[in-house]
């Protein structure tokens, strides 16, 4: 998901507010990201116009779109 937004990690985590170590652990699939974090991290990534390429739909791994 951070990739779609074309920004690196430490200033996707700047701009929604997430520990860059979280981030790296949800990146390296060491931990997963909380379904709903995904959802609302999508909706204001797509919201916000931030999206310089497109995600895919559904059907994907929630937590490998952590990245």
């Amino acid at each position: 998901m951070r990739e779609s937004t074309g920004l690196n990690r430490k200033d996707f985590c700047k701009l929604v507010h997430i520990p860059y170590r979280t981030m790296t652990e949800w990146e390296l699939d060491n931990r997963h990201a909380p379904d709903y974090v995904l959802r609302l991290l999508e909706y204001y990534i797509r919201n916000e116009g931030l999206m310089v390429k497109e995600m895919s739909e559904g059907g994907g791994d929630s937590e490998k779109e952590a990245t």
